[in-house]
């Protein structure tokens, strides 16, 4: 016989309804579960909005301030170092110092990744900060968009797992708490069962 058979159908938001049978960890149990809910919600929602319009803020500020910069390569760029009887991957880059003007006329060195087997004097595209430093390239308003939405999410979940977590630790205790009783109970009822009147 299947156990819903011995559970009855599903009936929804039980414990706040009216019964004689209700008990008081019941109504407990379903304030700690309407509670966790809440608070799951009302944590992870906002917690993951304002992540991911910090990130997206953040990588706006840097599309806006970050410029390319032509750079000059200082010194010839040798052929990749490779094994013998190897060959060079697509795309391989090498490290190469180059020089660059920033806004304000001052000269900058740094180092960024190049094609290799290329002449000093060759230009190449760097970015740079306000200030003339070294930076990546700035994320495109997709890909700013795509990383404020995954953490975005990542921080909403983090942060509504605390309340969940301890919600679901709340009832655990409780269903602990209640099965004890009925130990208690039955060690007190149990035996009378078998005794005839």
């Amino acid at each position: 016989m299947p156990l819903k058979a011995f559970r009855g159908p599903k009936v929804w938001l039980w414990r706040w309804r009216r019964n004689p049978l209700k008990r008081r960890a019941d109504v407990l149990e379903a304030w700690v579960v309407l509670g966790t809910l809440l608070l799951t919600v009302l944590a992870g929602v906002p917690a993951g909005l304002a992540a991911a319009r910090s990130v997206e803020h953040g990588l706006a500020r840097q599309r806006a301030t970050w410029h390319p910069a032509v750079a000059r390569v200082a010194a010839r760029v040798p052929g990749p170092s490779r094994p013998s009887g190897s060959h060079a991957s697509a795309g391989e880059r090498i490290w190469a110092e180059v020089r660059w003007t920033a806004a304000d006329g001052s000269a900058h060195t740094g180092q960024v990744r190049v094609e290799p087997d290329i002449r000093a004097g060759t230009p190449v595209t760097v970015w740079t900060d306000p200030r003339g430093h070294l930076v990546s390239r700035p994320t495109t308003a997709s890909e700013a968009a795509f990383r404020a939405t995954l953490i975005g999410l990542l921080v909403g979940v983090s942060t509504a797992a605390v309340p969940l977590a301890g919600g679901l630790a709340a009832r655990a205790r409780l269903e602990r708490r209640r099965l004890d009783a009925w130990d208690t109970e039955w060690a007190r009822l149990g035996p009378q069962w078998g005794r005839t009147v």
